[in-house]
């Protein structure tokens, strides 16, 4: 009995033989038996730092303690209080670098919260979540451009409120990130769809192929009567590397192998998706936020997948752990240099170059210089580019408002208390800040809501 209180409950996954046939979901969540053992485990420290660690400050305590009295659907009415998208969450929230790590369980192992956050929503979305009270109508409207994690968060803490709210999607499903941007093997997307379901359900309206920016613009939503708008487009726009070779054949950025994987269904291409993908040979990733993409490429064929990347590889422990279960192989301080093709202009080796700690820069840790003598050829017959994303800022710059746009990273500039980067015109997530996690896009919607809010009811 004290072995099993120490160890944290292990979420079952499908065998590494199986995934690497299909892309069904790797980790199999809890079963209710699974669930109530490990919510067993919860000390109920009367400081959780915990809730201090979550961005969202969800009652984490309270909502496990639910779960060990069996009362699931209250649980879930907890999480939901913070949380608009908990089943979401509870599978790519990094979770050992925020909430996990605060958790102080003094006889052994953290509590695994994102698996029970994953085993409550579940359990809430197969049984039907309750959708909360809404205020009576305020007469307001607010347009919100983009449906990932920040603008359906804006969307439903807004709806809630009274407020009449419409989502304006570029691309033919909404979901933003959470559908173009994770293979299924991580995010199932019928998951992110019942999320939207919810949503929808607060009243809120979403209408997708609008590019805000082309379609129409940030001055049209104005002079057809919303009261406010919200930016939340996110950071969709490849960063290239800037090195020979980049327009050959065969070579993807990180955006588009995936976008066209998880949304065009290109992986039943041809029989059940129009969209093609060629993933061929050895498959080689050039840049550290690779990891989605070479499980992926492995799942479609490759021979081969590795990763050459700088200093660390960007990902959740256990994501980075399957990966490497699955053949993913690593290979640190490289940086490339150019990408070689043959007659037919399809690439067939990348030239890169080993790397060196050098002088430190501002901040201290040692600059990564290249070692010289060290160039070496990989073989690759597909190449994908996957280094930082750049927000997409074309609604902002395509508007007589006066939205500033950050020089360096072209990210939107906004008041950072109130994230409003123009009268009447709000931003967050990773077009604010860059590339960075659902649960912080999640977190800033909900700050620029209660801005939004503030901002409506005194016009």
């Amino acid at each position: 009995m004290l072995e099993f209180r120490l160890k944290q409950v292990r979420m079952p996954e499908l065998p590494v033989e199986e995934r690497l046939k299909t892309f069904n979901e790797v980790a199999l969540g809890y079963s209710e038996e699974q669930a109530l053992a490990e919510a067993s485990r919860c000390l109920q420290c009367t400081r959780p730092l915990c809730v201090e660690m979550c961005p969202l400050h969800v009652d984490i305590p309270e909502f496990i303690k639910l779960v060990r009295l069996g009362n699931y659907g209250e649980a879930a009415e907890k999480i939901r209080q913070k949380n608009c998208m908990p089943s979401v969450c509870g599978r790519v929230c990094p979770q050992e670098v925020l909430c996990a790590m605060g958790c102080k369980n003094t006889i052994g192992d953290p509590i695994n919260i994102g698996a029970l956050e994953r085993f409550v929503a579940d359990w809430e979305l197969e049984t039907g979540a309750a959708v909360p009270e809404i205020r009576p109508s305020t007469g307001k409207s607010v347009a919100v451009v983009g449906s990932g994690p920040a603008g359906l968060s804006v969307a439903t803490e807004l709806a809630k409120r009274g407020h009449h709210v419409v989502v304006f999607e570029a691309l033919h499903e909404p979901g933003g990130v959470l559908i173009y941007g994770i293979p299924e093997f991580r995010l199932p997307k019928k998951v992110v769809k019942k999320e939207i379901d919810y949503v929808k359900k607060l009243g809120v309206e979403i209408k997708t192929n609008v590019i805000v920016g082309k379609t129409l613009t940030v001055d049209d939503l104005f002079d057809e009567g919303f009261n406010a708008v919200f930016l939340g487009t996110g950071a969709g726009l490849p960063k290239l590397l800037g090195i020979p070779g980049e327009n050959l054949c065969g070579v993807y950025s990180l955006n588009e192998f995936l976008l066209r994987i998880n949304l065009m269904k290109a992986g039943l291409f041809p029989h059940k998706s129009k969209t093609p993908i060629k993933v061929r040979g050895r498959v080689a990733i050039l840049g550290a936020r690779g990891m989605d993409a070479a499980r992926s490429a492995l799942r479609l064929g490759a021979e081969e997948a590795c990763i050459f990347y700088q200093r660390k590889v960007v990902g959740r422990t256990d994501d980075i752990r399957r990966g490497l279960e699955e053949g993913v192989k690593l290979h640190s301080s490289t940086k490339p240099v150019r990408l070689i093709g043959d007659e037919k202009r399809w690439v067939k080796l990348v030239e890169l170059v080993k790397l060196k700690p050098g002088q430190p820069d501002r901040t201290g840790k040692p600059k990564l210089i290249p070692e010289p003598g060290s160039e070496f050829l990989y073989s690759a017959e597909t190449v994908i580019i996957a280094t930082e994303h750049v927000p997409n800022t074309i609604a902002a710059t395509n508007t007589t408002r006066n939205i500033k746009i950050a020089e360096k990273n072209k990210t939107i500039i906004v008041n950072q208390e109130t994230l409003e980067a123009a009268i009447g015109i709000f931003a967050g997530g990773d077009v604010v800040s860059g590339a960075a996690s659902v649960i912080k896009a999640i977190e800033a919607g909900k700050r620029a809501a209660q801005s939004i809010n503030a901002h409506i009811s005194k016009h």
